[in-house]
Order: structure tokens, then sequence, then C-alpha cells
């Protein structure tokens, strides 16, 4: 049930006055988190401490990859998971890097107030603050311009962060990059530590991942441009995108549906490098009525949590279909 928003509030400026009188405000990153939505949450939470709003980062699923479980050592970035937490319905939430409604992000039991995220979504009427900038191709990227209209200094560690987090969300400037993170990653190279953000961008998998490499040479199948695989026997979410980047390196190939058995779901990475065919556009309308999907046009992702209703030689002439009405337009 939707609820009723008294006052909407126009920036981040009043977002903060709002939440002043709050002991407790939950920062709410996308399940599953990668570098940027931690990265995102980690900024987010420097400026509420700035204006004295004590905050605690929350996630829900796991942490998946080595290199953001080091990163977030290393800054000693503060977060738990959101059954460690003793939240109550009147405790404030704001999300970042993802949406409420989405089924990438827990529906928490506190009172969501604020939204901000950089993907492709459907408005949401019942928050107070929501500051969606599609174009940005990371979060924070957005949480960096908060910085600069407050006036604050961005700290070394944040700094490191928000490079690394732009490195990453986009591939290393290969995929939805906008002048605002060029901005922001300019602002930031004289302040981080550049060599460790050289470090952590680089060194994102792990020699255990060689194994689900090997499964998708063996399994990936080929339509004219796109790729399409199946992994029956699982891959985590992130893997799962670091994959299908590497496909998507393959000169023949132009779109990339990648998707795995994970327990009792089928989870999706998709990416694209032709403008007509956008990813986001097209999960939606893949998963419609089975599942969910959402992203950006160059990359998006996406699950099935009834596998009953998972008949992959379907789902796979479906992206195939779709596709090739776009072909056809």
């Amino acid at each position: 049930m939707e609820k009723k928003v008294e006052k909407r509030l126009n920036s981040i400026s009043e977002l903060i006055d709002f939440l002043k009188p709050e002991n407790l405000v939950y920062i709410q990153p996308h399940n599953f988190p990668d570098h940027d939505a931690i990265a995102s949450a980690f900024g987010l939470q420097y400026i509420f401490k700035q204006f004295n709003i004590p905050t605690q980062i929350v996630y829900g699923g796991l942490l998946q990859r080595g290199s953001l479980i080091q990163l977030i050592k290393d800054l000693a970035i503060d977060l738990k998971r959101v059954d460690e937490c003793e939240m109550v319905a009147s405790d404030k939430v704001v999300i970042v890097d993802g949406c409420k409604g989405n089924k990438n992000v827990t529906d928490l039991i506190g009172d969501e107030v604020a939204i901000i995220d950089h993907h492709m979504f459907k408005e949401v009427e019942d928050v107070e603050f929501s500051d969606i900038r599609p174009d940005y191709g990371a979060c924070a990227s957005v949480i960096a311009s908060y910085f600069e209209e407050l006036n604050l200094d961005i700290p070394k560690d944040i700094a490191t962060a928000f490079m690394i987090a732009i490195h990453i969300d986009t591939q290393n400037f290969l995929r939805g990059i906008s002048e605002h993170d060029l901005d922001t990653y300019h602002l930031c190279f004289s302040i981080a530590d550049v060599q460790y953000v050289d470090k952590i961008s680089r060194n994102n998998s792990v020699v255990k991942d060689l194994s689900k490499y090997k499964d998708l040479i063996k399994s990936i199948q080929y339509h004219g441009r796109i790729a399409f695989c199946y992994l029956p026997d699982g891959c985590g979410q992130n893997l799962l995108g670091i994959l299908a980047d590497f496909v998507l390196t393959l000169m023949e190939i132009n779109f990339v549906v990648l998707c795995a058995k994970n327990d009792q779901k089928i989870n999706f990475s998709l990416r694209s490098e032709v403008p007509e065919w956008n990813a986001s556009s097209i999960i939606q309308e893949a998963l419609e009525g089975i599942g969910f999907g959402g992203g950006h046009a160059e990359m998006a992702g996406g699950v099935i949590n009834d596998i009953s209703n998972c008949d992959m030689e379907l789902i796979q002439k479906k992206f195939i279909s779709i596709i090739g009405q776009l072909v056809a337009q």
C-alpha cells in the first residue's frame, strides 16, 4: 500500500533538513551490492554525518566479489546485513543505486523516504525525495554532485571509492560513460589513492572463477550477432556480469544474454552495444509475466523467481524474436 506523501523534497539540502530529527537513518544499496552501490552509500553516509545525521548502511543478499570485500575492509566502510538490524516501521530508509519496488531491493520494514539512482525506472510516487539520473554511468557520480552542491570537500577514501565505482560500472569507460562521470573522475583524481584504484579495478576476478569461463565457452550459443548461454550449475550475479562483458569483447557479437540457475532462481545478465537494442527494455519484455528485469540501455539484469516457469529454450527464442523485430523496424 502506497503511503501519502505530504511534502515533496526537491534537493539534497531539503532531504538533509527532513532527516535531521531522526535518531538513525538507514542507507540501503541494492541486494548483492557492487562497488558502485557501496561507494554511493559510503559517500552519502559521510554527507549525512557532516549534518549530524546518524546512519547505518544495510544490504540484502551477499557480498560476492573479493575485490569489493577488500575495498570495504581497506576503507573501513561500516555496513551490516539486513537481518542484523533491529529496524522498526518508523525508521527512515534512503535507497541508493536501486529503486523501491525493484526485485533486487529488499522491501524493509522501515519507511523509504528517498531514492537516489541512475537506472531506468518507473516513477515511484510514495517517497519524499527522488533523484534518478539514467544518463549517469555510475550512481557515485550522482552522490559526488551533492558534495559540490553542499560545498563539501570529498575526502580521500571516498574519492578513491568513487573512482573505483566509475571504473567498474562503466567497464573502464567503455559503457554508459557521461560527462558527469568524467567530471567526477577528474575531480577525484588529485584526491584519491590512484594506485589503489588501479589495483581494485583491475583485480576483479579470482582463480576459481576460471571454471565458469570454461562452462561459458563450452555452452555458449550464437545466433547471428546475439550470444546466449545458460549455466545450470550456477554463477554468482556479479560474476555473471563479468562474463557478459567478456563475451561482448568478441568482434562478431553485439548483444549478450547470460543466465544461471542459482538456488531456486534464474538470474540474467544482458549486454548491448547497439543503441537500438535497449537491454533494459528487452529483458522487461522477454520476462514479462514470468520474471522481472531492468537496468540501462547498455546493460541490464533480471530474475525469474519461480523455476517452474523456466523453459530455457522458449526464453532463448523470445530474446532472439524481440531483437529480430527491432532489426526489422
